[in-house]
């Protein structure tokens, strides 16, 4: 079979013939997200997204893997990763209510489904809540992630909440008596990350506050069961949860991530004092409990990974989890205290994943850590490592994440397993201007798109040349987006570091996508390069000006329809 291929080649196909893992079980699967927990805590509606449909089923807490479904209207709209905003329950348990691809809210309830919008716009994040005074439901949702609306889910009566002073209005939360609506809001040239403040707004009179600390940003306010305001912010330096202006564990991790979509949940209020939340350590995520005594532990000791879409009813929390080799999976923490140790033991049920059972045959070992001393700073990265064998010649994907405001924490990522199953060692670099580790580290990025996630790069792929786990012939870059862009900028001021690059839908032209009218990041640039009025900042920074310096081989992929990053920047 091997005949046509010289020895080296026939060398690498012996050796990872067996074990290698293929692009079959990479595309694999369907996608789950947005576990939430019913109001008596017996039952988990999750949304499923599988060969071009989605929809809503449910699955009790007692009896796994029986899933029903229960949307049979328009397919709901599903959120994307940690990011959700699709659906909440209707407070008697008997059905849903959910955002359709049409954009509209939509009530399911036993074999009725029916609009409750006729906006002909985007909605999202619905969420009901009772009026202790009247009875009546009240449901906030967001429109075109820009207004907050209030409806009177009795007469259908709707009306607008905010008053404009913010051009992205994110994640609408009422408190328990529906007096108050609480939504993260900012306006460019500010990004979520940079500055957005917490609203409230009193539904009886209309009155609008705002807050955030004076050198950070909030996201997910909400109300603890005691009406007290939640929410995360990095004030301190670090992304953490705040019940009032006290932090529940004051640390220096990361206790959710950047807001690049609607409906994130990295905190749930169990009441009492006790509250779940997720933590991100350099990369490496986990999930803990505090209790009444506001002592903080593991949750899930044995079952680390990146966790989200956080619910909690009576003494059940769902949860999304992920891990290097276990695609996302829905799992539901019985809490129970243990009157000896005197805190809170948890005991973990998996439901249902969104990954076919081959990758439970699939192992591979947890990266570790990597980092370096540079500029006055510490980079950091994760390195996947192969197994090889001893003929086969040490070999360094180096993958950039895009964003740049992002990180690939250690979930599940099926590119990297399908690579390290092939021999290659992968080391996945966070630059400054990556998020988890700490607001400062995020923010040295701004002005300096371009050219200092390029030479961290550098950095960081010359300390595993150092360290033998590749040489210069055997590097190869790879990123998408702004990762494509370092990549760009990596082989034309480091020609000699890598031995070429792989680039899907790159940024190359600063200055062309300071033009694109993509709402969400339509000043994006403002803050990573400087005013657009700066041509030649921006021609400095853009790798289309440095292209000529490109010697090693380029692989680029691009969509035609990318709206973020229009194909014309390959």
């Amino acid at each position: 079979m091997n005949k046509g291929l010289d020895p080296a080649c026939r060398t690498v196909c012996e050796v990872f013939r067996n074990s290698a893992v293929p692009l079959d079980l990479v595309l694999s699967g369907r996608d789950v997200t947005e576990p939430r927990l019913s109001p008596s805590g017996e039952t988990v509606a999750l949304v499923q997204s599988w060969r071009g449909h989605s929809a809503i089923v449910e699955v009790d807490v007692h009896s796994r893997f029986t899933e029903r479904v229960v949307t049979f209207g328009p397919d709901p709209a599903p959120g994307r990763g940690l990011s959700g905003g699709c659906f909440c329950w209707l407070p008697d348990e008997e059905g849903l209510v959910y955002v359709g691809v049409d954009g509209e809210l939509w009530r399911v309830e036993g074999a009725s489904s029916e609009p409750l919008t006729d906006h002909g716009r985007s909605c999202r994040g619905p969420v009901i809540q009772m009026d202790q005074t009247s009875g009546a439901l009240f449901l906030a949702y967001a429109i075109d992630e820009a207004e907050v609306w209030l409806m009177d889910l009795g007469s259908g009566a709707s009306r607008r909440l905010d008053d404009g002073r913010h051009a992205f209005c994110f994640d609408p939360a009422l408190n328990s008596g529906g007096s108050t609506v609480s939504w993260q809001g900012w306006s460019p040239p500010a990004m979520a990350w940079d500055a957005a403040e917490r609203v409230d707004c009193r539904v009886g009179d209309g009155a609008i506050t705002t807050w955030r600390p004076p050198n950070g940003a909030v996201q997910q306010p909400r109300f603890a069961l005691d009406g007290r305001p939640m929410c995360v912010h990095d004030g301190s330096g670090w992304l953490n949860l705040y019940v009032g202006d006290k932090a529940v564990s004051p640390e220096e991790s990361e206790q959710a991530g950047p807001t690049w979509g609607m409906g994130q949940r990295s905190y749930v209020d169990r009441g009492h004092g006790s509250v779940v939340f997720t933590r991100n350590d350099r990369g490496f995520g986990s999930i803990v409990v505090s209790d009444q005594a506001g002592d903080i532990r593991a949750m899930a000791a044995g079952f680390v990974g990146v966790y989200g879409h956080l619910s909690s009813r009576g003494d059940h929390v769902a949860a999304l989890r992920s891990g290097p080799t276990t695609p996302s999976e829905v799992v539901v923490f019985a809490i129970e205290e243990d009157r000896q140790a005197n805190r809170p033991t948890a005991v973990r049920q998996r439901l249902g994943s969104g990954g076919v059972h081959a990758w439970t045959k699939v192992t591979m070992a947890d990266p570790e850590p990597v980092s370096v001393d540079h500029d006055g700073v510490t980079l950091h990265a994760r390195r996947y490592r192969a197994t090889r064998d001893d003929s086969v010649g040490a070999r360094l994907f180096c993958w950039i994440h895009g964003g740049p405001t992002d990180q690939w924490q250690v979930d599940f990522r099926p590119r990297i397993v399908h690579w390290v199953s092939r021999g290659w060692d992968v080391l996945v670099v966070d630059p400054r201007g990556s998020t988890g580790h700490g607001r400062e580290y995020q923010q040295a990025l701004n002005g300096a798109w371009g050219r200092m996630d390029v030479d961290d790069t550098a950095v960081l792929v010359g300390l595993a040349h150092d360290r033998g786990w590749a040489t210069p012939d055997t590097t190869v870059a790879i990123g998408g987006s702004a990762g494509g862009l370092t990549v760009l900028g990596l082989l034309a001021d480091y020609p000699d570091l890598v031995a070429g690059g792989v680039a899907a839908y790159p940024v190359s032209d600063l200055a062309d996508l300071a033009s694109i009218v993509y709402r969400f990041e339509a000043h994006y640039t403002e803050t990573l390069v400087g005013p657009p009025t700066d041509t030649d900042l921006y021609r400095r920074l853009s790798p289309l000006h440095r292209a000529e310096n490109i010697a090693g081989p380029l692989l680029l992929f691009h969509g035609t329809e990318d709206p973020v990053v229009p194909v014309a920047q390959t």
